[in-house]
């Protein structure tokens, strides 16, 4: 079945954006996209992976169900070489499967505890130890974690939370135009997804383009010793708990300028990606919402 494009996606900017940075740059850590149901989180992620195969990227993009056990997760004995041949022989699990690419979770934060534990270490060290059932299996797993879900339905462990290098709040679009836009477009891809499509190849191709000169452009894109000084001054100001932040911060301006054809880091580009990297990191008081925390770093960044 056709996957609805990218580049369709009405709304969602900042989610939308904060996906392309870490095609860009893996090394920014991922996205963790929380807020209301039905608007189009999983869609987008399973459009980005769309996106990236049209532009030749090897990126898989591997969804991660809510009920999984942990055998399918990390691997485990392959039963039917074991019966059939007698042979001792790993079965790789979701992780191996989403390495070099994309594993994403819907509904993490109902996630169980002792999934979340595995991610963690993995998602800390990049290989994935399997010692189990005689097998002893090692391999990189190296993936950027998309997380989604409704805060509303449960809390999100912090040590999991800060392991992602951005976050957005997906909310629902209240603009009637918009609205209408995405209705329209949804009910187009449906009655006819090869039409639908092809009216936005030529989007798609420009799209998955800037990623790839992106990624090649990366390598040599410079940051200044003045603008790192600001991104650590902007992290101590918001309050910022640890140090992860200024590395985040700096990944994803970076990643941000060379989408934008760039080879320097300017201002522009950290305020474009500051509230994608801190917003998750700074220290909530109580009672405070999170529209007290983006006021908070409106003013840091004013």
């Amino acid at each position: 079945m056709p996957t609805y494009p990218f580049t369709g996606i009405v709304g969602q900017d900042e989610m939308k954006s904060a996906l392309l940075l870490c095609a860009v740059d893996p090394l920014i850590g991922g996205v963790l996209a929380l807020g209301d149901r039905g608007t189009g989180k999983t869609t987008t992620v399973r459009a980005l992976g769309a996106l990236l195969e049209g532009a030749g990227l090897s990126t898989p993009v591997v969804d991660m169900p809510l009920g999984v056990t942990e055998d399918r997760v990390i691997g485990s004995l392959d039963i039917d070489a074991a019966l059939a041949r007698g042979e001792t022989k790993f079965r790789p699990g979701l992780l191996a499967d989403a390495h070099g690419g994309f594993l994403y979770i819907d509904e993490i934060n109902l996630l169980d505890d002792h999934l979340v534990d595995v991610l963690l270490d993995v998602a800390a060290s990049g290989v994935n130890i399997v010692e189990r059932e005689g097998v002893s299996h090692t391999h990189p797993a190296r993936f950027v974690l998309v997380g989604s879900g409704n805060p509303e339905e449960g809390d999100l462990r912090p040590q999991l939370q800060d392991r992602f290098g951005l976050a957005t709040w997906v909310t629902t679009v209240t603009d009637p135009a918009v609205r209408l836009e995405i209705v329209r477009n949804r009910l187009a891809f449906d009655r006819d997804p090869d039409a639908f499509l092809a009216s936005v190849s030529a989007r798609q191709g420009e799209l998955g383009g800037r990623v790839v000169s992106a990624r090649d452009l990366l390598p040599g894109v410079t940051l200044d010793d003045g603008l790192l000084a600001r991104i650590i001054g902007v992290c101590a100001a918001a309050g910022t708990v640890g140090h992860r932040a200024e590395l985040v911060v700096s990944r994803a301006a970076a990643a941000h300028a060379a989408l934008e054809g760039r080879g320097s880091v300017d201002e522009r580009d950290v305020r474009a990606v500051a509230k994608l990297c801190l917003r998750h990191r700074v220290a909530r008081e109580a009672f405070e919402t999170p529209a007290d925390v983006e006021e908070r770093l409106d003013s840091v960044l004013a």
